[in-house]
């Protein structure tokens, strides 16, 4: 999918890592939510609350998923999961253009 429809934006900015990763969170009228965001390049580890669809939209990064022993490497139109009550680590390669989508059950 190219572009939401019928869409709420949040105006404030999800900042982390001192402004090295940002996002905005949209939100849908079935009340799910995706954030689209930035990282720059670096290493960085994130914690789940909700599972979650990470598709890279631009960019490149190596990925260490929950419960992996090796780096996998990710790019342009790729996707993974991450469970929710979870971490994750990434080292951003290249600046990543993403979106993330939540999964609630």
């Amino acid at each position: 999918m190219e572009q939401f429809k019928d869409v709420a934006i949040v105006k404030k900015a999800n900042i982390y890592f001192n402004g090295q990763v940002t996002s905005r969170t949209v939100l849908f009228a079935d009340g799910t939510k995706k954030t689209l965001g930035i990282m720059l390049p670096g290493e960085y580890e994130f914690g789940t609350a909700a599972a979650e669809v990470m598709e890279i939209l631009a960019g490149q990064a190596d990925v260490l998923l929950p419960g992996q022993s090796e780096w996998q490497n990710y790019q342009e139109g790729d996707v993974f999961q991450v469970p929710a009550n979870s971490k994750f680590q990434l080292k951003v390669q290249t600046v990543v253009d993403y979106c993330c989508s939540y999964i609630e059950k």
